[in-house]
């Protein structure tokens, strides 16, 4: 594991304790900048969602 060679076993099991609340928080994150900018900016990049809105640019 390149983490173990890295970091030393305390600091591997604060990463793994931390790793789900990172995840979280990161993808509260994620969702938080697509809501305050432009959406569609975003999602064109989504196919099934780009097909649909063609008509509109």
């Amino acid at each position: 594991m390149l983490i173990g060679r890295v970091l030393g076993p305390r600091y591997q099991q604060l990463a793994k304790n931390w790793a789900p609340t990172l995840f979280t928080w990161g993808s509260v994150a994620g969702v938080g900048l697509i809501w305050a900018t432009d959406w569609r900016l975003f999602l064109d990049y989504v196919p099934y969602v780009n097909g649909k809105f063609k008509e509109d640019k």
